[in-house]
């Protein structure tokens, strides 16, 4: 019998040795990678059973690197690592293709309980991101309303999940920049406002009315 593959996306070196040794102590095969683009490769070139990836890689959000996944065709379950535990993080990373989000520190014992879990969940379509009459689908990276469909970018796809993740409720600006980029990027004043307003552009090809609304001083929502 086949032990499940799994490959870990992690750069911490400590945690990834721990990964491994505890992985493979309860019967998983582990492949490892500390950079996304390495991660990606991995992924093509054998896809695992599952995924364990940290969402503040040195070279890449590792949300951006389960999309690049994705995008090869490759659904196999993800769990997301962060020290981020805001329910707006959360939905970002279901947004951006996630099964789970488990936050640091954790039991080592819950991160093997959720993967064999997410093992035996069944492996049909991801279901998409609904609010109102707008579809934010993952497995084609875009949000869809009627018989249209738009394209965005990866950035895009989580600033809008997480507002379409809390339709009608104002989701403030420290939330969605933390939802959008990555710890440590340098997000200009004006940056958010720029990526809000290529989404209402893009809201205003699709045959809805919902629309983005400003709430000065705090943030925006969707309405």
């Amino acid at each position: 019998m086949m032990l499940p593959r799994v490959l870990v996306i992690e750069d911490d070196g400590d945690l990834r040795r721990l990964l491994r040794r505890g992985l493979e102590e309860e019967g998983f095969d582990v492949v490892q990678a500390s950079l996304g683009k390495d991660a990606v490769v991995l992924a093509e070139q054998d896809p695992p059973d599952l995924l364990v990836v940290d969402i503040g890689l040195p070279d890449a959000d590792g949300r951006d690197v389960t999309q690049a996944i994705r995008s090869r065709g490759i659904e196999s379950p993800v769990l997301f690592l962060s020290a981020r535990d805001q329910m707006v993080d959360r939905l970002a990373g279901f947004s951006a293709g996630g099964d789970d989000y488990l936050t640091k520190p954790f039991e080592f014992a819950e991160l093997i309980a959720r993967l064999r879990a997410l093992l035996r969940r069944s492996a049909g379509k991801r279901p998409a991101v609904v609010a109102g009459d707008l579809r934010l689908d993952p497995a084609i990276h875009a949000i869809v309303s009627g018989e249209t469909t738009v394209a965005l970018t990866p950035t895009e796809f989580r600033l809008l999940g997480a507002l379409a993740g809390r339709h009608g409720e104002t989701v403030r600006r420290r939330e969605l920049i933390a939802t959008g980029w990555p710890d440590g990027a340098i997000v200009h004043d004006n940056t958010l406002d720029v990526y809000l307003g290529r989404l209402r552009k893009k809201l205003a090809k699709l045959p809805t009315e919902a629309k983005i609304g400003t709430v000065h001083g705090v943030g925006y929502k969707l309405e």
